[in-house]
């Protein structure tokens, strides 16, 4: 299973959902899936700008969890 982290990250930035969305150009339901680990699925291009705007890696935010 991958588990999103990116509450976590979010709020080891004190960054809320609203900033981000303004910083990255995605909307606040797209990143709240995100948020809530309900998405399926994740382009590169979205992670790499979620990535920069949180100053971080693809690791901080998505995390393999076996069962």
């Amino acid at each position: 299973m991958i588990i999103v982290n990116l509450d976590v990250m979010m709020a080891k930035r004190k960054m809320s959902l609203n900033e981000l969305s303004e910083k990255t150009g995605i909307t606040l339901a797209n990143l709240s899936i995100l948020k809530n680990n309900k998405a399926k699925a994740i382009r590169f291009s979205t992670l790499e700008v979620i990535c920069k705007a949180l100053d971080c890696q693809p690791s901080d935010i998505l995390e393999y969890r076996g069962d």
